[in-house]
């Protein structure tokens, strides 16, 4: 027959094993329990977003972000392309010279000794191979200047056609340079409205990260044009949370990891708003056993340092923008305040930092 624990025993079992789950959940269980670390943050309250802010604000960080980063690929194309403008215009207007200059002697020599007519030309021979090779003389003498003309007409368009390409080369760049204007006030007003609600509710901001990153990531594909491809959510994600990311998020996921940031990571996530559901956001935990209460110390210190090289490789990687500690980096601004947060350290997110790529 079983023997049947006294029910205040397993009561008092009972209250022991949650108190250490929550412990763990916190970043307080001692070293060396051997838990698990969570495969998820923190479970938000009812109504309320595990990562903080709003779907709204998400939105238009997105929207901004993809905006000015979508513009600043088209203006640096647009400058590539006008300096090879600029360099063969030079290369066209330098044969054009020479071009010109070649008419010139030949029209410098008719006007001087004037014009060789057919007529003199025939008539002044004296015998029929004077005849022949007077003739053949004024042949090649007339092939030549109409080559000279007709050179000198194909490099003048030429070197109109560069002219007009040149300049709107330079409209498309006052174009693009206007974009990411807009979009970068549209990122940063949509942070002002989202910091001032935070406020109102007591939710205080932090100092930027001064992290150090010396590492260079190796460049996620791009398009023949310098643009980032679209991709789908089509890869397995590696880490335990067990969905689909994008392979550019995969990338970037592998290049952290190869710099030497190897704590715990969740990247898919099926409920929220923003770039989980879509398999191209990661959360870093700051702390070696996962994520756990607000990080500090060396573990902060792990923070500033994994943000600070998915800043320096932005361009490489495809960031859309970084959170980490009540701040957001945006490839239009740098480190802007983010105090969306709900109060706990998954929503502030000082226990993870948090990326985003296109």
């Amino acid at each position: 027959m079983p023997v049947v624990a006294p029910v205040g025993r397993t009561a008092a079992r009972m209250a022991a094993l949650l108190v250490l789950t929550l412990a763990v959940g916190l970043g307080l269980a001692p070293a060396g329990a051997g838990a698990a670390p969570p495969t998820a943050l923190l479970a938000a309250a009812p109504g309320q977003d595990e990562e903080g802010g709003t779907p709204a604000l998400r939105a238009q960080l997105e929207a901004a972000s993809k905006g000015y980063v979508e513009a600043k690929n088209a203006l640096d194309r647009s400058v590539k392309r006008q300096k090879q403008l600029g360099d063969q215009l030079k290369t066209v207007e330098a044969e054009l010279a020479t071009r010109n200059a070649t008419v010139g002697r030949i029209a410098g020599v008719a006007y001087r000794k004037g014009r060789l007519s057919a007529a003199s030309a025939l008539l002044d021979s004296s015998s029929p191979e004077g005849f022949l090779d007077r003739a053949a003389a004024l042949d090649a003498v007339a092939s030549q200047e109409d080559r000279a003309l007709r050179e000198l007409i194909t490099t003048r368009d030429e070197a109109a056609k560069t002219r007009l390409a040149l300049d709107a080369e330079i409209r498309e760049q006052r174009k693009q340079v206007a974009v990411m204007g807009k979009r970068k006030e549209q990122a940063e007003q949509a942070l002002t409205v989202a910091n001032r609600k935070a406020r109102a509710s007591s939710t205080a901001g932090s100092a930027a990260p001064r992290g150090t990153s010396s590492k260079n990531a190796a460049p996620a594909k791009r398009n023949s044009d310098g643009s980032w491809p679209s991709e789908s959510c089509s890869v397995n994600d590696p880490t335990p949370a067990n969905g689909c990311i994008t392979p550019r998020t995969l990338h970037a996921l592998k290049q952290a990891k190869a710099a030497g940031f190897t704590r715990y990571v969740s990247c898919y996530r099926p409920s929220g708003s923003g770039e989980h559901p879509k398999g191209r956001a990661c959360d870093f935990a700051a702390q070696k056993n996962g994520f756990g209460g607000v990080a500090s110390g060396g573990d902060r210190t792990y923070g500033n340092n994994l943000a600070a090289f998915y800043v320096r490789n932005a361009d490489r990687l495809a960031v859309l923008y970084v959170i980490w500690y009540k701040q957001i980096w945006l490839p239009s601004s740098g480190w802007k305040a983010y105090s969306g947060g709900n109060g706990d350290p998954s929503s502030d997110h000082t226990n993870h930092v948090h990326l985003s790529v296109i």
